[in-house]
């Protein structure tokens, strides 16, 4: 899930940009910065197995950027070490890119949570919530470029056979997120990633990982796979006019 905590670290300089773009050999190539939603200190949202979000989203990130490399991109994979736990610093290490994606695995509120065992273990589930969504902030001075990456990257989704997520806009849901596109299930929110990034940004919520089915079919490497293309596909949206 989001996170919401706020620090502050120096932002990643152009010159590296720069070398990176030297490395990648395509004058063409966008700047990715691929963020690794959370920390292993605070990892997130436990699955219905009890596995990390950060696992899940160190892992599919990993896929999504090996992806976009393999199109020519210049990409920079922030917070894989697991040690970073400066919310500010991710989007400020992306100064200079033409996109930041903060990777996550979603949960569900509190309220709809049961217990089941698993391996002799109880573990928290809920399967009331499904698919995926997109979060862009419409303080990120590039609103216009977030939401429309926004709705590339969520219209690839649903083609891809993934199902927009609306359980954050259901009446008892608690979340106060406004849906911007409920067919592509793009939402606006003031998530610290996207609000404070100096670059287009989004936040995609890759899948609902408290429920028992889609823990399961996020952790297949066909499924990561696939949002990888999703994600991948998308980035026409930086194609200059």
């Amino acid at each position: 899930m989001p996170q919401t905590t706020e620090t502050m670290r120096p932002a990643r300089s152009t010159a590296v940009w720069a070398l990176l773009a030297a490395c990648a050999g395509s004058a063409q190539a966008a700047t990715i910065a691929v963020d690794v939603g959370h920390y292993l200190a605070a990892p997130g949202a436990t699955s219905a197995y009890g596995d990390t979000e950060f696992g899940y989203n160190l892992a599919l990130a990993q896929v999504v950027v090996q992806r976009l490399r393999a199109d020519g991109h210049v990409v920079l994979l922030i917070g894989a070490g697991g040690d970073m736990d400066s919310l500010r610093a991710r989007p400020a290490m992306a100064e200079g890119a033409d996109l930041f994606i903060s990777i996550h695995h979603d949960s569900v509120n509190e309220r709809y949570l049961s217990t089941w065992t698993v391996a002799g273990k109880p573990q928290r589930y809920s399967d009331i919530s499904h698919g995926y969504s997109v979060f862009v902030s419409p303080d990120n001075p590039h609103y216009a470029e977030s939401y429309a990456c926004a709705e590339a990257v969520g219209s690839a989704m649903k083609r891809a056979g993934f199902a927009p997520n609306l359980h954050h806009v259901m009446n008892d849901a608690g979340e106060g997120y406004v849906v911007l596109d409920p067919e592509l299930a793009v939402y606006r929110s003031s998530l610290v990633v996207v609000k404070y990034a100096t670059v287009p940004a989004l936040l995609l919520e890759a899948g609902v990982i408290i429920n028992r089915d889609e823990a399961l079919t996020m952790k297949q490497p066909a499924t990561r796979r696939r949002v990888a293309d999703a994600v991948a596909s998308a980035m026409s949206c930086l194609a200059p006019e």
